[in-house]
């Protein structure tokens, strides 16, 4: 067999390899935005649900935190170009309805730190296009909550300084990092905000 032919067949080996990779990734990313859109045929880009906001406003008047996978609302992000529901807990459950909020942490509009999570494969599969100074909106039934992007950076998964609580109102956005990756992400993209 002549080396030209030799290195013709490597590089058709080297094709059909590179496009096998490239149909299993892209399908496995397909496959999870269909399936997450699927659970509770959930919309990602819906409208506001004011039925679900007077239910919420109704156990905040109680004083008790909403139960796992209650809908609290929504966050608008301009460089996403979208606008997405928010949901209580980070379940994966919940995290396949959209943005989940950590249950530690304050409801948004409160004076201290807000921290909301999602899937870096679907809601926050381009997080890292926010850009320092953008504002981000978001819509419960305590209110309208406008927060100004101050900071974004990666840290390991188990750096807790992500959770801890502030002094003046913020929001804490975080999802797994490197957006691409197969298995669980040792890292986490967060981007911080504080409220207008």
């Amino acid at each position: 067999m002549s080396h030209r032919h030799k290195r013709y067949i490597l590089v058709a080996i080297l094709s059909a390899a590179l496009t096998a990779g490239g149909l299993v990734t892209s399908g496995y990313a397909g496959y999870r935005m269909w399936s997450a859109s699927r659970v509770d045929g959930v919309d990602y880009l819906p409208g506001i649900n004011h039925s679900l906001l007077e239910q919420v406003a109704a156990l905040a008047s109680n004083n008790s935190m909403p139960p796992e996978g209650t809908y609290l609302g929504t966050i608008s992000i301009p460089s996403l170009g979208k606008t997405i529901n928010i949901y209580q807990g980070t379940t994966n459950v919940t995290l396949a309805k959209g943005v989940g909020h950590y249950k530690r942490s304050v409801l948004p509009g409160v004076s201290d730190n807000t921290v909301l999570a999602g899937h870096r494969d679907t809601v926050f599969s381009h997080l890292g296009k926010v850009k320092i100074g953008e504002r981000i909106t978001i819509i419960t039934a305590n209110g309208r909550f406008i927060y100004r992007v101050t900071k974004k950076r990666i840290v390991k998964a188990n750096d807790r300084t992500v959770i801890v609580p502030t002094k003046m109102g913020t929001l804490t956005l975080s999802t797994c990092y490197p957006f691409i990756y197969f298995g669980n992400a040792p890292d986490r993209y967060v981007v911080s905000a504080v409220l207008l």
